[in-house]
């Protein structure tokens, strides 16, 4: 018997890299598949030596074909930065929309169970709290933040659509906040920028007066998640985060305590729509996946650190505008 094969989009960036390693040491032959627009090859080059792993340079915007079985499809081919999405607009519509469509046709084709990547963005800037998936949200489409968070509820739409209308075996998960290693320095999120202003000597820079509160939840816990939701028998959203709420200036001060740096925090204005909550109800994940978060966020925070702390000058002196 062949291995089980599975397709991952997105997976030269953060998080597609982490599920192409756990698929591979689960046993599975994984098709790697990336543009590079945002994603890095330098966060698969250790898998690249493997026979059990094979990769395509694609927009998956365009016709999706891989020769030969495949039994599952990961869709994490996406912008998720503020920074990028607002850089590539039409790419992040286009891969959210034109790349779902095509990558629920390939699943079609090879009748394969499909998981799409949606996020809390979803909920945009929340009038409930904390989010649960029966929440239909509170989205600006034609602010900044439209193009991603439009693209993604659309993703979830043609989703539930497949699923209902043709039978094919889908699986939607809402991802929070998170944060680990092979994160990108300069992506534009809080965490990064924060941990990469504190290695530089620099002011750690808050939108707003930041009280607004954000979840983060560790890479590992989340890739458990994702991997108990595709081989579940629930085809509708599924929150994935860590509900453990801090606010902004008290994520500042985490920061600035682990890595020992003694910098001012400096206040800039507020961006349109920047959500002032963000927080996620987790007791479906629970319920149906018996899952939840094990990695509390200093032990998380402390792994992050050191990673950042081992990239080169060159990467660390990347810097990017904050938009959170």
């Amino acid at each position: 018997m062949p291995n089980k094969r599975i397709l991952i989009t997105g997976a030269a960036g953060f998080l597609g890299s982490h599920l192409s390693d756990r698929f591979i040491n689960e046993g599975y032959d994984v098709v790697g598949m990336d543009n590079l627009i945002t994603g890095d090859m330098k966060n698969i080059e250790h898998l690249m030596k493997l026979k059990e792993f094979e990769f395509y340079n694609h927009d998956v915007s365009k016709y999706v074909h891989v020769s030969g079985h495949i039994d599952y499809i990961l869709h994490f081919a996406s912008p998720a930065s503020p920074i990028d999405y607002l850089k590539i607009p039409i790419q992040t519509l286009k891969v959210g929309s034109l790349g779902t469509h095509n990558l629920l046709g390939f699943a079609m084709e090879k009748k394969a169970r499909i998981l799409v990547a949606s996020t809390s963005e979803v909920y945009g800037d929340p009038a409930i709290h904390p989010q649960n998936e029966d929440y239909w949200g509170n989205v600006n489409p034609v602010g900044p933040r439209g193009v991603y968070d439009e693209a993604k509820r659309f993703q979830e739409a043609i989703t539930m659509a497949y699923h209902t209308y043709h039978g094919l075996e889908t699986r939607i998960v809402r991802i929070f906040n998170t944060y680990g290693p092979r994160m990108r320095l300069n992506d534009g999120r809080v965490l990064p920028a924060f941990i990469g202003q504190a290695l530089r000597g620099e002011d750690l820079t808050i939108f707003g007066d930041g009280s607004q509160t954000r979840s983060f939840c560790f890479q590992s816990d989340l890739i458990e998640g994702i991997y108990r939701l595709l081989m579940s028998d629930y085809p509708y959203p599924v929150n994935i985060g860590n509900p453990s709420e801090i606010t902004i200036n008290q994520f500042a001060e985490e920061i600035i305590k682990l890595t020992g740096t003694s910098q001012k925090l400096i206040h800039k204005p507020l961006p349109q729509d920047d959500p002032k909550q963000r927080k996620p109800d987790i007791t479906r994940a629970k319920e149906i996946l018996g899952w939840e978060p094990k990695v509390d966020r200093a032990e998380g925070l402390k792994i992050t650190y050191d990673y950042f702390k081992g990239l080169s000058p060159e990467e660390l002196n990347k810097t990017a505008h904050r938009f959170d």
